[in-house]
């Protein structure tokens, strides 16, 4: 198995939706903080990962406060440090998200990316061609049989766990 190990690659990608937010904060979108249901239902997804052992080695999320908060409980959870934000994530088209998945540096083979809908959902039927309800706090982890993110597109994942709060 050691040498098969060796030049065997596979990179994992988990993608998140925020957790559950307040509907108006008095301000712009960008800046609505999470509802205590929110947080609860994030710390309950971020446990639930560990149990399964899908630990990300590094989080990137939109810098808004829902996503940034969620993927910072999810941070917590796996003793990371601060999730690293990318600007383009935020209201993202399938296009941006996938240019993010083949910016992801190289190093990382399980990274998780925090963001919003319908970019989550539809990021995740492109990669893998499942269609899914994506609800707040959803986790999806898809897999792909290549060495380097750049090599991600359209039908090369496979998705091998699912879940939500709801679920």
């Amino acid at each position: 198995m050691g040498l098969f190990y060796l030049f065997y690659m596979m990179k994992k990608l988990i993608l998140i939706r925020h957790a559950k937010a307040e509907k108006d904060s008095f301000g712009k979108d960008f800046d609505r903080p999470l509802k205590y249901p929110g947080i609860q239902d994030a710390r309950f997804m971020a446990d639930r990962l560990k149990e399964k052992a899908i630990i990300p080695q590094l989080i990137v999320t939109s810098p808004a406060l829902r996503t940034k908060t969620t993927a910072e409980i999810f941070a917590d959870t796996f003793h990371l440090p601060d999730p690293t934000t990318k600007k383009s994530i935020y209201e993202a088209s399938r296009e941006a998200w996938l240019k993010v998945i083949n910016g992801l540096p190289d190093e990382y083979d399980t990274i998780a990316v925090v963001g919003h809908n319908p970019g989550v959902a539809e990021i995740l039927r492109y990669l893998t061609g499942e269609g899914r309800e994506v609800h707040t706090s959803t986790t999806a982890l898809v897999e792909f049989d290549i060495d380097n993110w750049a090599e991600v597109t359209g039908d090369t994942g496979k998705l091998v766990f699912y879940s939500s709060p709801k679920e």
